[in-house]
């Protein structure tokens, strides 16, 4: 009975569960283990001889069962030489009950010698007769899984990584000292707990989702990002890389999830701040491209805002002292009030604060309790990381101001002065909404470094606009202002100075009335721009009125401003002078390296007159041709200047074709025809003035 009851416990139907309850009935699979051990299990009756011999003992031995069963294991399994030790051993086990454990070599059926481990008991059966159990494993087999066991548990008890082990209820089995580290909870509290209720300050969901993946498709996720909070420091981000790997045992029956965890927060924080310092590097190189690509204050100051944000900030402000625009020095007393015109002013997706700020052209009193006055008074950057109810009314230009502010949700203020040259010129205004982080120092390193870049830019272009404001209102007082209708001519004209971003130059025209009914009209441009072109303007146009006073011929006039302008610190200009005579139904007129005029027949036909080109005023020793032309009662003589016709991208006769086109109707009114020529002609990317003036015979005497 009792060898039955042995067969059947070793049998393909494997052993008792610990429950007791027989395999297939619901509960969990046997551990592979002891499939990985191997181990043998041998029966020895009282006199040693061999009764129950299992599989493995056939692998372990070398002998099959029929060939073990019923032969004396010392005679099967040992050396003649141990056979009196073996046989001591033997009666030690069956007389006193105690088992016996070792190592000892046995001799396989093949010849060679094997080092096995044995755990040796005393049996009993029902009926009182005593047996011998020996289990019998490798001993290299043995002791390679006692390493790495032992290996297994001092990695886990003492790595620096965290290692945790779940169920397949993704519920935490064991967790080792990192992790418990790591996450500030005991190891006791881990266990039979997910990991969203060990952590809750953390977001899990995309972790949880992670495990149950890895879980399902045993599919490991190496290196996954994670970031948070946890109790072992509230206060502060933490980063971690978490791997995770399905555990199976050696029948693939599925086990759980192991996790572990690095703690990258270190490498995290260092590698936010390289990327950083690379989008700050990124910025300053954008803000070097942008800010200052023209001349124009307001057009300078809109791209520092433009490059402000959303990079730097959600709100950006450029704002000058009103005197510094003037082009006065500001002052630095912290008790004045501080007068400031709005340049620009940039929102993303902040409507109200928008609505808060100064519009751009508006001139604003700010008190000296305000921050900004602060700023621009002391030349010191003024910071406030979290603002409170209290600080807007410092920050906002009135209470109204302010309130929507409050609505707006800013929480966070920089203003950084705008310095150049030693002179506070105004502050770069920022405020943050969106952004969730408050400004630092360094946002205040990066908001003072496009300030000190932006600001030289902004003096260049306030030094300038003041240079051509001068050099404008020059222009414009030298240009004539004449009659409508002078000397049987109905005459208009047009003077559209260069675009903000240039300077003025030097176009001209003139209507000079004559003895007898005669007019003269003159158009010219000297080459080059600024204060100094204006002014060269200016000296010919009073040599061209001294000159027709004394009637001389187109040519010979010419000849005389060629010798004026080579004195003129070498100045050239090209000029058209014609005289108008009414009686005559003529005009004379000679040409100094200027673009034809066009000729405008009553019928509608119209063209270019052909002059001879002759040279610019200034090259000096050249001759100059006059040459005659009708002019019927309603026809026109347009003159005009090179930057009404000039561009970049188009042909000169191109556009010549295209004025022709324009002078289609000889009945439209000439300040509409001015208007028209300015308007379609003078192209964007021509950075030059625009000098018009168009003449038309009138009927009769």
């Amino acid at each position: 009975m009792w060898k039955a009851k042995a067969v059947r416990g070793m049998g393909a139907t494997g052993p008792p569960v610990a429950d007791g309850t027989e395999p297939g009935s619901g509960t969990a699979r046997p551990s592979g283990l002891l499939d990985v051990l191997g181990v043998a299990s041998v029966v020895l009756d009282a006199q040693g001889r061999i009764v129950l011999w299992s599989p493995q003992a056939e692998e372990l031995f070398g002998y099959s069962a029929p060939e073990a069963l019923g032969h004396y294991a010392a005679r099967v399994m040992v050396h003649e030489e141990h056979f009196d030790l073996v046989k001591k051993l033997f009666a030690d086990v069956m007389a006193t009950g105690r088992g016996w454990a070792g190592a000892f070599p046995v001799r396989r059926k093949d010849g060679t010698t094997r080092l096995v481990e044995f755990r040796n008991m005393r049996l009993l059966d029902d009926r009182g007769d005593v047996y011998a159990l020996g289990l019998a494993a490798d001993q290299p087999t043995v002791r390679r899984l006692e390493q790495d066991v032992a290996l297994s548990t001092r990695v886990i008890t003492q790595s620096p990584t965290g290692l945790g082990v779940l169920d397949t209820g993704l519920r935490f089995v064991s967790v080792n000292p990192a992790l418990e580290r790591m996450h500030g909870v005991p190891a006791e509290e881990h266990i039979g707990r997910t990991v969203g209720e060990v952590l809750p300050m953390l977001e899990l969901a995309p972790l949880e989702a992670a495990l149950q993946h890895v879980l399902d498709t045993g599919q490991p996720l190496v290196d996954h990002p994670a970031a948070g909070r946890t109790p072992a420091d509230p206060h502060e981000d933490h980063a971690w890389s978490v791997s995770l790997y399905r555990l199976e045992d050696a029948r693939g029956t599925v086990l759980g999830v192991a996790l572990s965890v690095v703690d990258v927060t270190e490498q995290y924080r260092a590698s936010v701040e390289t990327e950083a310092a690379r989008r700050r590097l990124a910025l300053i190189a954008d803000a070097s491209a942008r800010i200052g690509t023209t001349l124009d204050l307001d057009r300078t100051a809109s791209e520092l805002a433009d490059v402000a944000v959303p990079e730097l900030a959600d709100v950006a402000a450029v704002d000058l002292l009103d005197s510094v625009v003037g082009g006065r020095r500001s002052s630095s007393d912290p008790s004045q009030p501080a007068v400031i015109r709005a340049l620009a002013v940039r929102a993303d997706d902040a409507p109200e604060a928008l609505r808060a700020a100064d519009t751009p052209g508006q001139v604003a009193r700010y008190g000296p309790d305000r921050l900004v006055t602060e700023c621009v008074r002391t030349g010191r950057p003024v910071m406030v990381p979290q603002v409170k109810d209290e600080d807007l009314p410092r920050i906002a230009r009135s209470p109204e101001a302010a309130a929507l502010l409050a609505r707006a949700g800013v929480h966070s203020y920089l203003a950084v002065p705008l310095i150049a040259r030693g002179e506070v010129l105004g502050a770069l205004d920022l405020k943050r909404i969106h952004n969730p982080l408050p400004f630092g120092e360094d946002d205040l390193l990066l908001a003072r470094e496009l300030a000190s870049r932006a600001a030289v830019q902004i003096d260049n272009a306030r030094w300038y606009q003041n240079a051509r404001d001068t050099a404008l209102t020059l222009q414009r007082s030298l240009l004539p202002s004449h009659p409508s209708v002078t000397g049987g001519l109905e005459v208009a004209s047009r003077y559209q100075p260069a675009g903000a971003a240039t300077e003025v130059g030097g176009d001209w025209f003139d209507v000079i009335p004559l003895d007898g009914g005669k007019t003269a009209l003159v158009v010219g441009d000297v080459m080059g721009s600024g204060i100094t072109a204006a002014a060269t303007m200016g000296r010919l146009r009073t040599a061209t009125n001294t000159l027709a006073s004394l009637d001389l011929d187109p040519a010979v006039l010419l000849e005389h401003l060629d010798r004026i302008t080579e004195g003129l610190d070498h100045s050239i200009a090209t000029c058209l002078y014609a005289i108008h005579d009414p009686r005559q139904r003529c005009c004379r007129i000679a040409n100094a390296g200027h673009l034809p005029p066009v000729h405008v027949r009553r019928d509608g036909t119209r063209g270019l007159l052909d002059l001879p080109t002759g040279a610019p005023l200034g090259v000096g020793g050249v001759e100059f041709t006059t040459t005659v032309f009708d002019l019927a009662p309603g026809d026109e003589l347009v003159l005009y200047t090179d930057g009404l016709v000039e561009t970049r991208s188009h042909s000169l006769d191109e556009r010549l074709d295209t004025l022709l086109d324009l002078l289609d109707d000889p009945a439209r009114p000439l300040e509409d025809v001015c208007d028209l020529l300015v308007r379609t002609l003078h192209h964007p990317d021509n950075h030059d003035d625009v000098a018009v003036l168009i003449a038309r015979a009138q009927t009769g005497d």
